[in-house]
């Protein structure tokens, strides 16, 4: 059935569907306030990807089993595809694009670069996230809390002892911007 038509609940004839209205939406995304329309099933990934123009946050799986589309809410780490962009009123949400600036990166991303903690790159941003939520958490100690912690995360390439040790570094040397 066209979704333009619906069905009369009383007579079961076809006829014109309403429109779903798009709903306002304000949040800050990477420090900056925003007032978007937004339709309803809108995730939060395609909000950030086809509206901010915020592509660093990748789409991997789409089904939240990934992590490559992981962004900060509040300081919090979330699967973004999973989560649906209306019910962030009034929220702070933080991706890659907003955790360093060129030229002035963030701990996490030069400890990244510092131990060659991504190959083909497509799941650094999330991971990087990930770490970052993971250290708001203050829940890893060790090498086996980061790798249980970040284990939403995968990375086909297989740098995980790697980007374990990035993490590791930031934690024990307690960097933060």
């Amino acid at each position: 059935m066209n979704p333009a038509v619906t069905l009369d609940r009383t007579s079961g004839r076809r006829v014109a569907a309403e429109p779903i209205a798009s709903l306002t939406l304000r949040l800050t995304v990477n420090g900056e306030e925003r007032v978007l329309q937004v339709e309803p099933w809108t995730t939060l990934l395609d909000l950030l990807r086809d509206k901010l123009d915020l592509t660093g946050t990748k789409k991997g799986c789409d089904h939240g089993q990934c992590g490559a589309c992981t962004v900060l809410i509040d300081g919090r780490r979330i699967n973004a595809c999973l989560k649906l962009a209306v019910t962030l009123e009034g929220q702070e949400v933080t991706t890659i694009e907003g955790l360093g600036q060129p030229g002035n990166l963030h701990p996490l991303q030069a400890a990244f670069i510092e131990h060659d903690a991504f190959q083909c790159g497509y799941c650094t941003p999330g991971q990087i996230c990930s770490a970052q939520g993971l250290i708001n958490e203050g829940h890893a100690r060790n090498r086996a809390d980061v790798r249980e912690q970040m284990s939403g995360n995968i990375c086909r390439c297989g740098a995980y002892t790697n980007i374990a040790d990035a993490v590791l570094e930031v934690l024990e040397q307690g960097k933060q911007p």
